[in-house]
């Protein structure tokens, strides 16, 4: 490797005031939103504002064997875009153009630093949106999305990101543009390279571009249905039995009584009853109403005590108390986020999983879950002291108890992340999902495309 003065240099002789080495940048590119920090401080912050300022970057990195960890918003919960000693932060975030909209194509062609709810809000006066939704939809990047192959409140009706993404262009190693993918909805020349890019998390190529599948907006109503239950058992068991109905929901979130509370709390509501567990579905679109029903007597029918309403307005108040988990477990202590997800039947016996958990280790669990796809997101909430750079490290106790909730979702047929990622947090486990001999075969794919191993090292595999 090039000594970090010199790879200093070489960045500041081509790109200028877009290196940033000041103090706040460097620290800040440390950490993301999971807790944890990288070990050390980058060389510099790059913040790229078009695809050459991203090629000059990687080819000063290949030509000095430097790393490169690739950045959007650091909304991140798995230390995936975490930049440590020796490495450059690249930072697309201000390339966050909309390049183009086809309505009759329902298409659009963005840069990677758009924000989700930015992008939707463009959209709307097309009469168009892109379905994915993660409920850090206004501070999250596309890019971000795309990279770590993001999901949200609407996967279980409209789908995940890899479902919404046509195309990308990304920036390899050495420099090189590639355009993946295609404008059309029917594409199936060569290999499918685009799906393998997204979801890979920064360890292929720095994605620069993307051709997104949109959708028209929604015609008719959204009904949105609040059902509470005595237990978290009987809330999962009545959403089970939701999807068994055959009808379909827009949204199905579950909220178990910890994280119910905490949110009632945050947004200064009367507090629930104690133990109780709430189930928020949304219908939309011309059956809105009679699908509503529907669900509201399957609801029943499973012991829930149900609200229905069919007024928008107080279907996101109610869906605020859902997306408002993350500020309320803040308060609650310092929070590590995690995200497992099993199959839609086995949510019952998952939530048991996570009451032994909190029971053998003594941690509180407070847990959200898409119940719709069955993708649950356990909170390990704990009391630290911040480092010097008020960075709070979850401690060994704490990762003891994820270890058993991790394997116990891998039992139950599920997987270690349904859309966070793995970065860095989850990398440890990633073997066991997937065996010694695909764990290697994705080693080796990431060594074709990037064969110094230089993009983002040290994330997704632990070698």
């Amino acid at each position: 490797m090039t000594a970090a003065s010199e790879v200093l240099e070489r960045l500041r002789a081509a790109l200028g005031d877009r290196v940033d080495t000041t103090p706040a940048a460097l620290a800040a590119a440390r950490a993301d939103k999971s807790g944890h920090v990288a070990s050390g401080l980058p060389i510099a912050v790059v913040h790229a504002r078009s695809v050459e300022d991203v090629q000059q970057t990687l080819r000063i990195a290949t030509a000095t064997g430097t790393p490169v960890v690739p950045r959007g918003a650091a909304t991140g919960l798995a230390g995936g875009a975490n930049a440590g000693r020796g490495e450059i932060a690249l930072s697309v975030r201000l390339m966050d153009r909309i390049l183009e909209v086809r309505p009759d194509d329902l298409i659009a062609v963005v840069e990677p630093g758009i924000l989700n709810a930015e992008l939707n809000a463009a959209l709307a006066p097309h009469g168009l949106w892109w379905a994915p939704d993660p409920a850090s939809r206004a501070i999250s990047t596309v890019g971000g999305n795309i990279a770590t192959g993001a999901g949200g409140l609407l996967c279980a009706k409209y789908g995940v990101v890899r479902d919404a993404v046509l195309g990308v262009d990304i920036v390899l190693a050495d420099g090189r543009l590639l355009r993946l993918g295609h404008r059309t909805v029917k594409g199936v020349t060569g290999l499918d390279l685009t799906s393998l890019v997204i979801g890979s998390e920064g360890t292929l190529g720095v994605i620069v571009g993307a051709t997104l599948k949109l959708r028209r907006l929604v015609p008719g109503e959204v009904c949105t249905i609040a059902a509470t239950f005595p237990d978290v058992r009987a809330a999962a068991q009545a959403s089970a039995a939701v999807t068994a109905s055959g009808v379909q929901p827009a949204i199905m979130e579950l909220m178990d009584a910890s994280s119910l509370a905490a949110a009632h709390a945050l947004l200064a509501l009367a507090p629930p009853t104690a133990g109780a567990s709430q189930l928020t579905i949304q219908t939309d679109g011309p059956a809105a109403a009679a699908e509503a029903d529907a669900v509201a007597a399957v609801l029943r029918a499973a012991g829930g005590a149900v609200a229905l309403s069919r007024d928008r307005d107080e279907g996101e108040r109610l869906l605020a108390i859902r997306r408002s988990m993350h500020p309320a477990m803040e308060r609650l202590g310092t929070a590590l986020i995690e995200d497992v997800s099993v199959p839609r039947s086995a949510l019952p016996a998952m939530f048991d999983e996570i009451a032994r958990v909190e029971r053998e280790h003594g941690v509180t669990i407070p847990t959200v879950a898409h119940a719709g796809d069955g993708n649950l997101h356990p909170n390990f909430v704990f009391h630290a002291e911040p480092d010097e750079f008020g960075v709070v490290e979850a401690p060994p106790h704490i990762w003891a108890a994820a270890d058993d909730l991790f394997r116990a979702a891998l039992r139950l047929g599920g997987t270690l992340t349904g859309e966070h990622g793995v970065g860095v947090l989850k990398r440890r486990w990633l073997a066991d999902e997937l065996g010694a001999d695909q764990w290697e075969l994705q080693r080796q794919i990431t060594r074709v495309f990037d064969p110094q191993g230089i993009l983002n090292p040290g994330k997704v595999f632990a070698s």
